[in-house]
């Protein structure tokens, strides 16, 4: 009987993980390798901008944030191939137990990196903004590399829950054989997932909205730099919730059928819209670069003196990458924004 229960266990994971419609996953497939396509030149190019021209860890700005911003997405980008060939194979993961953890562990991992450091750029503005005099210790460290150390190893155990065995295929909270110790760790599985995406999400609202609220209160002054950090959030704001956000709803919908026990037919909709807007969150990898225009005139100037030299009126100028401010700044002036 013990038998007859494992193997039919192991027949509804396999029949759970199948893609039932597979040319729609052909299709996916299709989307994450055009995102791989054009996404992985960008931003090899933004991180060769940031350790041989901006020198970062020099640097006394964000580009910590940021270069660990692009950093997250190119690791994140080398899962996609994988993940496209199994569904052009129809399969919603690899059959290899350890390729699919090992995938598990690269896509949250770095997805919830690319979130983490999207919050901190914006949470550095807001306090460049709102409390432009006022200690802080993000201040203090963020001319260091210390936080974004802590921001890497906090992210470690929280991806820990979302690498086991059924969190892939979408079968938290299945009918059935459920355990007191099972629902829980379904629950801290999707408690991780939502928390990861909802609490940032809280934050950037706040964020924003104080600093738009700054801008309209400024009567005198530099408005430039006001204006420029609400660039900078809504741009956040938006790539947020485009990338993120639909995946979130989706996810919660299909935990909503599988709780109530809705047929299959529904839950099986459910999880391919779930797959589609998991595609969708990828595109973040290429709408990061809008936020490192947005947060620095001198990483826009470089990158299109560099790499868009036909963009800019003037020729551009040679730029001294340790002291060259005076040459940057030229070069941002020519830059056709």
């Amino acid at each position: 009987m013990e038998w007859n229960n494992t193997t039919t266990g192991l027949y509804q994971q396999i029949e759970d993980c199948e893609a039932t419609n597979k040319t729609l996953y052909k299709f996916y497939a299709a989307v994450m390798i055009i995102i791989f396509i054009l996404a992985l030149p960008l931003n090899a190019s933004v991180l060769h901008l940031f350790i041989f021209k901006l020198k970062f860890w020099k640097s006394n700005s964000n580009n910590i944030f940021l270069f660990n911003l692009v950093l997250a997405d190119i690791l994140l980008l080398f899962c996609l191939p994988i993940k496209a060939h199994n569904f052009i194979q129809g399969e919603r993961r690899s059959g290899n137990d350890t390729v699919c953890k090992a995938m598990l562990f690269m896509l949250f991992l770095n997805r919830g990196a690319s979130i983490a450091f999207l919050t901190v750029t914006s949470i550095d503005r807001y306090f460049n903004v709102v409390h432009p005099g006022r200690k802080n210790l993000l201040r203090a460290l963020k001319k260091s590399p210390q936080i974004s150390i802590i921001i890497w190893l906090l992210l470690l155990p929280l991806t820990i829950p979302t690498m086991l065995k059924t969190f892939e295929c979408c079968n938290s909270h299945s009918s059935g054989d459920d355990t007191l110790i099972k629902s829980l760790v379904d629950s801290m599985r999707e408690a991780v997932f939502f928390t990861q995406i909802i609490i940032p999400f809280i934050i950037l609202v706040y964020c924003t909205v104080r600093i738009v609220n700054r801008l309209r209160k400024k009567t005198v002054g530099d408005r430039t730099k006001l204006k420029r950090a609400v660039f900078l959030v809504t741009t956040v704001m938006v790539v947020f919730s485009f990338c993120f956000l639909p995946c979130t709803i989706a996810r919660m919908v299909l935990l909503i059928v599988r709780v109530q026990e809705l047929p299959e037919y529904y839950e099986d909709k459910a999880a391919v819209a779930f797959d589609g807007l998991m595609v969708l969150s990828y595109m973040d990898c290429l709408l990061d670069p809008l936020v490192y225009c947005f947060c620095s005139t001198k990483f826009k100037a470089l990158y299109l003196n560099n790499y868009c030299p036909f963009l800019v009126k003037q020729s551009p100028l040679p730029v001294d990458s340790s002291t060259g401010n005076n040459n940057t700044t030229h070069a941002t002036r020519n830059a056709v924004i």
